[in-house]
């Protein structure tokens, strides 16, 4: 059997197998007794809601993953990738166009095949816990939106990359790395004022105290921003987060409507600082210079593959081509991305604790910072015991008991 086909569903069935054991031992680690530390914030009712909710989101998902693992396979073995290069191929056209049409269709096919899931998940589980806020028509136009990014952004970049490997020979990763850094730094740039208000309206923040303790907070601690803008995300979620967007002058301060309504102004500011403390700390910076060297790496062992006869030959294709190159080195790469990942979110968990000593520290408010981690989590039902692996493989963030922890234990050091 071809050794990279053998590789590939390895990876595939492997990377299956892991997450389910991770999800059941996720569940499993469910205490079903309140921690003491968020008495008062959560009752009985509330705690086994916010049990019920992972339990059911976290089958949904083990459910969808067993229905597209097979699926994916299936399309390997039976030469479907071939079925659609072929389709691709009939148009008669130059390897660029030929390419995102083969890309395009396997892309939209994905999609559609993904919607009935995304709607289970938004009119059925998010509703039926109180979080669902998207209408029938926010729900469509979202997606005809993203269609069209992805069409007219990810075409781009495809395109880019597909000219470098045709006509720039043996250095065209270079070339394809340093022009796809240039791109994402740009679109860093232009998303605040361009890509996002596509989904969601921002508006400046009212005068009245929230927004003059910010501006004072900011003025104390040096921090030019182009303003503070309230998100109408209530109108797909009830749940909450704030952000920074943007570089130099023009870092915008960003809070979801739901946040303002249910936390007190220490509180929101206290969440600022936290978000103020990655700029500070650098983490922004580190976090794309990363992005940038990783996705070097990636390019670089790209290039070991492209038009690969061996590769072709596990995916079952008559012709080679640059492009399906491209989507057959994502099946390779995954290990190596998830090592990536791996890394990146002990990156980021030691990241968030930063953040909130840092808050701590020039806000001086813990326990407006605690309150507020509390009814984020409440407010979000979320996780207040996973299981270890499941934080050391994909928690981004610390578990919210261990962030106040360290919250309580920097507030005895001062």
């Amino acid at each position: 059997m071809n050794a990279y086909l053998v590789f590939i569903l390895t990876i595939l069935i492997g990377s299956y197998i892991l997450d389910v054991i991770v999800e059941i031992l996720n569940i499993r680690h469910l205490k079903t007794e309140l921690p003491e530390e968020f008495a008062g914030y959560y009752d009985a009712e509330k705690y086994q809601t916010a049990q019920r909710y992972l339990k059911e989101n976290t089958w949904f998902g083990i459910i969808t993953d067993t229905i597209f693992t097979p699926i994916t396979i299936a399309f390997i073995l039976l030469g479907g990738f071939n079925y659609v290069d072929t389709l691709a191929r009939n148009f008669n056209f130059g390897p660029i166009p030929t390419g995102l049409i083969f890309s395009g269709i396997l892309l939209l096919a994905s999609q559609l095949l993904h919607i009935p899931f995304s709607v289970y998940g938004t009119f059925v589980i998010e509703e039926k816990y109180g979080f669902n806020r998207t209408t029938v028509k926010t729900f469509i136009l979202d997606i005809l939106k993203g269609w069209l990014l992805t069409a007219i952004i990810g075409g781009i970049v495809f395109s880019v990359i597909l000219w470098f490997f045709e006509k720039a020979g043996t250095w065209a990763w270079l070339y394809c790395w340093g022009a796809v850094t240039a791109i994402q730094l740009f679109l860093t740039f232009i998303a605040p004022v361009v890509i996002m208000p596509l989904f969601n309206k921002f508006i400046p923040l009212e005068d009245g105290e929230l927004k003059s303790v910010i501006e004072a907070y900011a003025r104390a601690q040096a921090f030019k921003m182009k303003g503070v803008f309230k998100m109408d995300a209530s109108r797909r979620s009830t749940k909450s987060n704030a952000y920074f967007t943007g570089f130099g002058r023009f870092r915008r301060i960003v809070l979801f409507d739901t946040l303002i309504e249910k936390h007190t102004v220490d509180e929101l500011v206290s969440v600022l600082a936290h978000e103020m403390g990655h700029y500070r700390k650098k983490h922004i910076l580190t976090s794309i210079l990363i992005s940038i060297a990783t996705t070097g790496l990636m390019f670089c062992i790209l290039s070991l593959f492209i038009n690969n006869t061996g590769l072709f030959a596990a995916f079952r294709m008559e012709h080679a081509s640059v492009y399906a190159s491209l989507l057959f080195f994502g099946f390779l790469y995954a290990p190596i991305e998830m090592l990536l990942s791996i890394a990146g979110t002990m990156l980021s968990r030691k990241h968030e604790y930063e953040a909130d000593a840092y808050s701590v520290t020039t806000y001086r408010k813990p326990e407006a910072m605690i309150t507020a981690l509390k009814k984020l989590s409440v407010d979000n039902l979320s996780n207040l015991t996973p299981h270890p692996l499941k934080v050391f493989l994909s928690y981004g963030h610390p578990p919210v008991l261990e962030r106040i922890q360290a919250i309580r234990q920097q507030e005895k050091r001062q």
